[in-house]
């Protein structure tokens, strides 16, 4: 058994990588963070982690029985095909300008993310 903990949050690396990521995915898209971007934040550490973690960015808002099978899956990594096929982000990262919770930005500051993720 494996008593080992795991570290809460994501490494810088990881945390580094997706929000560069998101920031370039959602200038390529057209799409935009949520206006709340604790919500932006939150996303994207819980990618993070999951990278760290799973070796892959697997969405960090869904439940899964097996999170190593759904990666080895690929079908929920980020960008999921939900997003890739009809820009359907169930976790609000990125949004279209007809979704009621779009804000106007397409960038978030590694420090509005730990400001945001070091509070949990």
């Amino acid at each position: 058994m494996n008593t080992q903990m795991k570290p809460s949050q994501a490494s810088e690396k990881s945390l580094e990588a997706m929000k560069n990521f998101s920031e370039t995915y959602a200038k390529r898209t057209g799409t935009y963070f949520c206006s709340d971007l604790s919500v932006t934040a939150v996303v994207i550490e819980g990618l993070a982690k999951h990278k760290d973690d799973l070796g892959a960015p697997l969405c960090p808002c869904r439940h899964y029985e097996d999170k190593e099978a759904e990666a080895a899956a690929v079908y929920w990594n980020c960008p999921c095909v939900p997003m890739r096929e009809r820009k359907e982000c169930h976790c609000m990262l990125f949004l279209t300008t007809d979704n009621p919770f779009v804000g106007d930005q397409q960038e978030i500051s590694l420090e509005e993310i730990r400001a945001v993720t070091n509070q949990a």
